[in-house]
């Protein structure tokens, strides 16, 4: 999922060091810790919004962080209106960067009651798709939002999780993940399984957003666990020393749970200096890590 180490060259490691124990009796093979392929990103949504791609991809370096999530109608213009010659330029720039383009974050959600626009969705999350494919990303996020009055709760929930099968089968031929936001309305985990119980595509992940409702009715923990099984390669995060969410009990819970992804910061509020403070997250995050793995 992940080219920090990337999961090919962590094995590839393993493997060698197993042959190297292999030639040396009594020699003791280290387990790898926990949480050892998990990293840190960026998703463009105000940190970054406004930063051509140049820009995104220099001040990223500059923050050591190396992956992002780009943010649809935003100022780095990944979108699916671009040309093939378009798209090829910006594989290039990230081939040419230690920065990995992770996602695309579409607006993209399918809960309407009208049919013409739920199609309108899918086929607008399918040129996503396409785009994530040929820019080198490896998924899509979209939205399952919210409930209407006049549909029952059920009908909304097995409308969104057959939405996100027929993307799923899509995205087989682009090698995507379709990454479905814990957003909205519909975003009590609860919920949230009971789409995922209907969207069983294999390329359908959740990806986790760090909301309040995390911590509502039985708790984090088993919130968290009712969904951990269908983990993307993205969850969202807000600045990890804000006090209003335990995100030391969520990276413990990542870490425990071997979690092989990019934590992305996703965050509303504009900071003066946001690469400063990109860089002190992705600090903030190495030490969160190391504490949850030393437990």
């Amino acid at each position: 999922m992940i080219s920090q180490p990337s999961r090919r060259t962590f094995l590839q490691s393993l493997g060698a060091a197993a042959t190297v124990a292999s030639l040396a009796p009594g020699a003791a093979l280290a387990a790898p810790l926990k949480g050892a392929n998990m990293a840190y990103g960026l998703v463009t949504y105000q940190w970054g919004k406004d930063w051509d791609l140049p820009t995104l991809i220099k001040n990223c370096e500059q923050a050591k962080v190396y992956g992002v999530e780009l943010r649809t109608t935003h100022a780095h213009g990944v979108e699916p209106t671009l040309s093939k010659i378009q798209r090829e330029e910006v594989v290039k720039r990230f081939n040419d960067s230690p920065v990995q383009l992770v996602s695309l974050g579409s607006n993209e959600r399918f809960d309407s009651p009208d049919p013409a626009v739920l199609k309108k969705a899918i086929e607008t999350s399918k040129e996503f798709l396409r785009l994530a494919h040929d820019v080198g990303a490896t998924g899509v996020k979209v939205k399952p939002d919210r409930f209407y009055p006049t549909v029952a709760h059920e009908k909304t929930i097995a409308q969104i999780g057959g939405a996100l099968n027929e993307l799923g089968e899509y995205a087989t031929g682009f090698g995507q993940q379709v990454r479905l936001e814990v957003h909205g309305q519909c975003g009590e985990p609860a919920t949230i399984k009971k789409i995922m119980d209907v969207a069983d595509n294999e390329n359908v992940a959740v990806c986790w957003n760090s909301n309040a409702q995390d911590l509502e009715g039985p708790g984090l923990e088993q919130n968290f666990n009712l969904l951990i099984k269908r983990f993307g390669a993205t969850c969202h995060v807000r600045p990890l020393d804000d006090a209003d969410y335990p995100y030391a009990q969520l990276i413990q819970l990542l870490v425990d749970a071997d979690y092989q992804g990019w934590l992305m910061l996703e965050d509303g509020r504009m900071v003066a200096d946001p690469v400063e403070q990109l860089a002190r997250q992705a600090i903030l995050f190495k030490k969160m890590v190391a504490a949850a793995q030393s437990k």
